[in-house]
């Protein structure tokens, strides 16, 4: 009942009239049965507008735990469908990754962003092999899907939005049979995963890069740290106007004939 309400009576109509989503390839996404939706992720209005444009189907997503920590968000993640993941790895991920192969085998649709993350620049990173363990454990179809248009309605870094078209277009179901009763390695889930980051770079006309896009953000976080407060007052005019102080000139080298002149104290004198 949330999830209708939300979609088609409170949100869906705001989202309709301000980014006028179109579709191409609709007719790919199964109308019933377990399959995932795996799509590029450049903003958080990817999470409201690819169930949008789904008109029959509820698309449940594998967020991050983070997202049920405040009690408002919790509420609204919660209706919505969305089951936590948290990305530290271990048994809480094994869990995560049992709970959506349970809903795959119980014929729901689920939405994964295989970079992880919000692209910081654009960009399609690679995948995380998170979204082939899930397709071969489930023994489901993979749904690529590209979204263009939301990096420019709200990049990674801005706040609010701004009224931009997008188009979502949805390729045809990848299918990985071949690869049921072998053993699986990560070799295989790594082929996997790369098959279907093809498919959505090919959907979404974006820059391909063999990075890990939680690495680079750490990055970019690491270099806007590294200029020091210190640095920044410096570069500030003092207080009394009379500006930062003069840097001291370096010593001059052993046996530079500058180092027997007098000093100035030394001429006064």
């Amino acid at each position: 009942m949330f999830w209708w309400l939300m979609k088609w009576v409170f949100l869906g109509p705001i989202l309709r009239l301000v980014f006028r989503p179109t579709v191409q390839g609709l007719e790919n996404v199964p109308e019933e049965g377990g399959v995932i939706l795996a799509a590029n992720h450049q903003s958080f209005l990817d999470n409201l507008l690819l169930p949008l444009v789904i008109p029959d189907r509820k698309v449940v997503f594998l967020g991050k735990a983070e997202y049920f920590d405040k009690w408002y968000m919790k509420w609204f993640f919660k209706g919505a469908g969305m089951i936590p993941v948290r990305r530290g790895g271990g048994s809480a991920s094994e869990a995560a990754l049992a709970a959506g192969v349970e809903g795959l085998r119980e014929g729901k649709l689920i939405g994964i962003f295989p970079e992880g993350t919000r692209s910081p620049d654009g960009r399609l990173y690679r995948g995380k092999t998170g979204v082939a363990r899930l397709a071969l454990a489930a023994g489901v179809p993979v749904v690529p899907a590209g979204i263009v248009g939301t990096l420019k309605a709200m990049p990674y870094d801005r706040k609010i939005p701004r009224p931009t078209q997008i188009e979502i277009r949805f390729g045809k179901p990848l299918s990985f049979d071949t690869y049921q009763g072998m053993p699986t390695d990560r070799f295989i889930y790594r082929a996997v995963t790369d098959e279907i980051m093809y498919e959505i770079m090919s959907l979404s006309g974006q820059e391909y890069t063999d990075e890990d896009a939680t690495r680079v953000k750490k990055r970019i976080t690491a270099r806007k740290a590294a200029k020091r407060p210190s640095d920044e007052a410096a570069e500030k005019p003092a207080a009394d106007g009379g500006g930062a102080p003069a840097a001291e000139s370096p010593p001059p080298p052993p046996g530079d004939k500058r180092a027997d002149l007098p000093k100035d104290s030394d001429r006064r004198s």
